[in-house]
């Protein structure tokens, strides 16, 4: 017996060996990279390598929950890298709404927890190729979302334009933006209302100081994102501690003109600790509850009430308020919007012609005819739902990306590029038309899903011209090349604007009419 038992023990210890070795070497398959942390190893996939769930930041629990990022605990060894890591506590996507089912919204790997300070990347070489790196900022508002989700998985995008993609996990809503400096916390919360935002400094920090064994160039780092990741990354721009992590930048749906206010993030902070009987002379007591918690108190008050806040050091100022920010004068943005954003908020399908005009009427009173004769001018064939979605954009996404792209033409220093999304979605029989996040997955070339119509022959050659405008910005501060007319740069006496549709063409100030008509509205309030 002992003889087998050393036997066995032995033929583990080789075994361990030979994995060590095999760990240690890159081969066909698998890749394995230094880190200023320690080793990870990664996957190949038809000369893509993969790696998933890499930690740029420690654990966010406990002592750590509240407080700036701190780097990750080094390791020794490999650590593999095939999976992902958790995301940030939050509540699930809504099983009965088509619009959540159609981007897959439900579909969040890695787990949950406060463990979610991690990237994943998907890179063509281990070489000192300096690539363009393309980080993704997750959609979701400020509450939800991750980098995991399928609509982000960048090995088409890395492939497709010989780039290093990378997309990012960070600390959501109350975990991230608890604003709690006003209340008379110990002085080392002082920046628990702008943590998520800090989060995705250092994962832009870990990409900078590592990016180059992963055959990526740290001087040439795009951030983006759509709807949420938007808001991040018009944030992002507007931030000290980011300036010179990043060299361009793209805005889909998500135009930030302004932030929280710290007023704003005081009473959310108040009604979250009302909500776990937190007392405020006991604020460092949120560190002892557990986040789930925290997560049923959240859900109580409102995950969209935790926000980035203005707090005067880390976010000096709004993001685009009352001019674009002078932190990134520098780098070139491209902004867009899609025809039918705001579909994603509406289920009334079935809505008729008499509906539409008594909502429009209950609303905007008697400019009510004047708007739908406006819209159905240019959209004779629309359905009324789908005009009601236009007006709810126009008067809310739109005049919001519109006025971003005025202040940074005004800044007059790196170029804005205004795009136009126009493809309907043939998504759930197409009833949600060009809708909020319908570029997500063209701008990472993944033309699988049922968003753009499965591998269609006419969704492949629009996601090709799309990526290819996403690449050159990334690669040369441009969004020019080949596949696409001539983009010029946007500013207010021609506003220039790229469409994206079945036809790829350029319109200066398309749909003018109409963007006149909510620009002189006197009661329509600008929103951020």
């Amino acid at each position: 017996m002992k003889r087998r038992s050393f036997l066995a023990a032995l033929g583990a210890g080789c075994t361990l060996a030979r994995r060590s070795l095999a760990q240690s070497q890159n081969s066909q398959l698998f890749w394995t990279v230094e880190t200023t942390s320690g080793k990870v190893q990664g996957i190949a996939n038809t000369g893509i390598k993969e790696f998933k769930g890499i930690p740029y930041g420690a654990p966010t629990g406990g002592r750590n929950r509240y407080m700036p990022p701190r780097k990750p605990a080094p390791w020794t060894g490999v650590r593999e890298c095939f999976g992902h890591g958790q995301i940030c506590p939050q509540t699930l996507a809504a099983l009965n709404g088509d619009y959540g089912m159609m981007i897959q919204w439900d579909l969040h790997t890695g787990g949950m927890g406060e463990d979610c300070l991690s990237l994943n990347l998907w890179t063509p070489g281990i070489d000192r190729a300096k690539r363009a790196v393309l980080v993704s900022f997750h959609g979701g508002g400020f509450a939800t979302g991750s980098g995991n989700a399928p609509g982000y998985d960048g090995a088409q995008l890395a492939k497709f334009g010989d780039v290093v993609v990378v997309t990012v996990n960070h600390r959501l809503a109350s975990f991230g933006y608890l604003h709690l400096a006003d209340l008379g916390a110990p002085p080392e919360f002082a920046q628990a209302g702008v943590a998520g935002m800090m989060d995705l400094v250092a994962a832009l920090e870990w990409v900078r100081d590592n990016i180059e064994n992963f055959g990526g160039d740290p001087a040439k780092v795009m951030i983006f994102g759509q709807s949420g990741g938007g808001a991040k990354t018009s944030t992002m721009l507007a931030m000290p501690s980011g300036k010179g992590l990043f060299h361009s930048a793209g805005i889909q749906s998500g135009s930030a003109i302004r932030a929280a206010t710290r007023e704003a993030g005081t009473r959310a902070a108040e009604a979250l600790l009302a909500k776990l009987g937190i007392d405020k002379g006991n604020i460092a007591d949120i560190q002892n509850v557990s986040w789930q918690q925290i997560l049923e108190a959240q859900t109580a008050v409102g995950a969209g009430s935790f926000t980035p806040v203005v707090d005067g050091t880390v976010l000096p100022h709004h993001p685009f308020d009352p001019a674009a920010p002078p932190e990134s004068a520098d780098v070139p943005v491209m902004i867009s919007t899609t025809l039918e954003d705001a579909a994603l908020g509406l289920t009334n399908f079935d809505l008729t012609e008499d509906g539409l005009i008594a909502i429009l009427r209950r609303r905007y009173h008697d400019k009510a005819d004047q708007i739908l004769a406006m819209y159905r001018s240019h959209y004779p064939s629309k359905s009324p739902f789908l005009i009601q979605a236009q007006v709810a954009t126009d008067d809310g996404f739109r005049r919001s990306a519109i006025l971003q792209a005025e202040r940074k033409a005004a800044a007059g220093k790196a170029p804005a590029y205004m795009y136009l999304w126009c493809y309907e979605s043939p998504g759930f029989n197409g009833k949600f038309g060009a809708v909020h996040g319908t570029d997500v997955s063209a701008s990472f070339y993944n033309f699988r899903d049922g968003i753009g119509g499965a591998g269609s022959r006419e969704e492949k050659a629009l996601w090709a011209r799309f990526a290819s405008a996403w690449v050159s910005l990334a690669k040369n501060a441009d969004p020019n090349n080949p596949r696409i007319p001539n983009w010029p740069a946007y500013e207010e006496s021609k506003r220039a604007t790229m469409i994206f549709d079945s036809e790829i063409r350029v319109e200066n100030d398309p749909r003018g009419d109409i963007r006149k008509f909510w620009q002189e509205m006197p009661d329509a309030p600008r929103r951020g």
